[in-house]
Formats: structure tokens, C-alpha cells, sequence
């Protein structure tokens, strides 16, 4: 089985970076795509930004194109994601999910799950 470990969170000033990690462990994940959610209290978790398995296509939510990137090291069975130009708005419980296809959207078709690392942005 699967098993995934989130790190790099942490409390920044607005402006400030960040860099999210995800590493797999039990099996190698390098034909599982991965996205990486948030979600804060009263609102829907949501799909920050996900990598095909092959590392050759990522999706990102609209509001973080361009400060967020999402890359994958199989050989160290980690992904991660670097968040610069970092809002209050991006607050949240971030989670990295892992599913064994191409890639999907769907939070539902995601099967493991990390515990979640805090981010919280200061103004």
C-alpha cells in the first residue's frame, strides 16, 4: 500500500514562499498521478494543482497560475509544490493525494491520502 507524508508547512507574511513536500513511501508512485488540495473550515476541500504520472502535464486552479508549481521526483518518490507570492487567501490544510491513472480532477477518484501539512499566511 500506499503511503504518503506531507511537510514544508509553516505561518509566512503575505508575499512569502513556501515549499510543500509529499514523500511516497511503501511502493514506488511514478504510475500514480498526484494532486495536491486544501481545504479551510465551512468550505469545499479543492484541487490546487495535480501531475500526470509521467510528469509531462499539471493542472493548477486558476488563482495560483503563475506563483504555484507542482513537480515530481520518482526517483525520490516525492512531489512537491512550490508556492511563491503567497496571500492570506491561500491559508488552508493542504493535502497531496496519489491515484494509480493517468490523472483525474475528481477528489473523489483519489485512493491515498496524506494527514495534511498547515499553511497560513500573515498579512
Amino acid at each position: 500500500q500506499l503511503q504518503l507524508v506531507e511537510s514544508g508547512g509553516g505561518s509566512v507574511q503575505t508575499g512569502g514562499s513556501l515549499r510543500l513536500s509529499c514523500r511516497a513511501s511503501g511502493r514506488s508512485f511514478d504510475k500514480y498521478a498526484v494532486g495536491w488540495f486544501r481545504q479551510t473550515p465551512g468550505k469545499e476541500r479543492e484541487l490546487v494543482a495535480g501531475i500526470r504520472w509521467s510528469g509531462t502535464r499539471t493542472n493548477y486552479k486558476e488563482t495560483v497560475k503563475g506563483r504555484f508549481t507542482i513537480s515530481r521526483d520518482d526517483a525520490k518518490n516525492t512531489v512537491y509544490l512550490q508556492m511563491n507570492s503567497l496571500k492570506p487567501e491561500d491559508t488552508a490544510l493542504y493535502y497531496c493525494a496519489a491515484v494509480g491513472i493517468w490523472y483525474t480532477d475528481d477528489e473523489n477518484e483519489y485512493d491515498y491520502w496524506g494527514q495534511g501539512t498547515q499553511v497560513t499566511v500573515s498579512s
